[in-house]
């Protein structure tokens, strides 16, 4: 599977987010816009505006990362703002996860379930063979420049393990939290297969060297 980078737009400069989005367009695969909500995790981050902004500047797919409590009021919204991905959290979500990953695909975005790190894995393998992506958080959500948590490789191999082993080879796991050049290679053979990457890409001084060192770890 090819690997994708989606640098994570709340690590960008908002005072320039336009040219940021123009950078992206030209060097990395998918931007991945955090959405915070202050209860789900305790800091805010961007709503609508921002998004539909972005999304009329930019040329590639844009991956909303919902962060927030009740998500299934506001996928539709996010899906007409212009998310081509929509994941949200399991821990949010429970028993109506069912309903809100057939929510977002009815609305022709892909759908993807998001995990933090102390959520089993096994949570929400009854649900693999109807999303469209799984996002790994290896840090806690709703905090930038976080190290990694090594035991996350463990849990991105069950849960490629368990989505092969249903015939779903195809579904990409995608993984936040902590990853740059350095570690890139052991999450991509751990089974990822999109790394989100925030401070490792524009805090480097060279952002699209950066870029190209994550893609090309393996």
């Amino acid at each position: 599977m090819m690997i994708q980078v989606a640098p994570s737009l709340l690590s960008a400069d908002f005072l320039k987010l336009g040219q940021e989005v123009e950078f992206l367009n030209s060097k990395a695969d998918i931007i991945h816009l955090d959405i915070m909500d202050g209860q789900f995790v305790p800091n805010l981050s961007f709503g609508f505006p921002v998004v539909e902004a972005v999304s009329r500047l930019a040329g590639i797919p844009l991956d909303v990362h919902l962060m927030i409590v009740q998500p299934g009021k506001y996928i539709e919204r996010f899906a007409a703002a212009g998310a081509s991905m929509i994941s949200f959290h399991y821990e949010a979500a429970l028993s109506s996860t069912p309903d809100l990953l057939k929510q977002i695909r009815s609305l022709g975005v892909k759908a993807g379930i998001a995990i933090n790190p102390d959520c089993p894995v096994e949570s929400i393998f009854p649900y693999l063979d109807r999303l469209d992506f799984v996002l790994v958080m290896s840090v806690f959500a709703g905090f930038g420049g976080q190290s990694f948590i090594p035991a996350s490789l463990e849990r991105i191999a069950a849960i490629r393990k368990a989505l092969d082993g249903i015939g779903r080879k195809d579904v990409p796991i995608e993984v936040d939290g902590g990853i740059g050049p350095s570690n890139a290679a052991s999450v991509v053979q751990a089974g990822a297969s999109i790394l989100v990457a925030g401070s490792s890409v524009f805090g480097a001084p060279d952002p699209a060297a950066a870029i190209s060192a994550i893609r090309n770890s393996m």
